[in-house]
């Protein structure tokens, strides 16, 4: 168990890395277009696709990243004011909708990304990009977040991490 919690620790954090590039690529592809436009006065084709595709994968690659230590929007007041027993139940309970969610998009962005590839879909703008290439960040980001998911349940209910990252003597009871 520890192997696997390990593993995919390590996973969410080589993508959270890769989110992070992802996110400066934007920054420098952006710089690009701002000196090809407005100093050598030519037109930029791709940059803004590229550009959106970045920000869109480093979202969804990022997102296990996010999850992994706990950098998401949270409402702790429940948590902090409960006993470690009502705080495991509650932790379990919304772990665990929260992967039934996660499950079920990434079934359905799988069945999106698929439809993209096999229909050889493309944008819309001049550059006419394969569209199945950023949209692989949709099944591979949340992917990565079913498994962060998995694991943090099982770290959760074999008591290597506690509910909602809270110790027994912390909080109010």
């Amino acid at each position: 168990m520890d192997t696997f919690i390990r593993a995919v620790r390590l996973l969410s954090r080589i993508a959270g890395v890769a989110a992070a590039l992802l996110i400066a690529l934007a920054v420098i592809v952006i710089c690009d277009m701002v000196i090809e436009r407005y100093v050598f006065n030519l037109t930029t084709v791709w940059q803004i696709d590229v550009v959106t595709y970045s920000i869109v994968g480093a979202t969804f690659v990022g997102s296990a990243y996010v999850l992994l230590h706990r950098g998401h929007v949270n409402v702790d007041i429940l948590p902090m004011h409960s006993g470690p027993r009502v705080r495991f139940w509650l932790a379990l309970l919304t772990a665990s909708l929260s992967l039934a969610f996660c499950t079920v998009l990434f079934v359905l962005v799988c069945r999106y990304w698929y439809e993209a590839y096999s229909g050889n879909w493309r944008s819309d703008t001049v550059w006419r990009a394969r569209l199945w290439i950023p949209l692989a960040s949709m099944p591979l980001g949340i992917g990565l977040l079913v498994l962060q998911y998995v694991a943090d349940i099982a770290a959760l209910v074999t008591g290597r991490t506690p509910p909602f990252g809270i110790r027994s003597s912390e909080g109010v009871t």
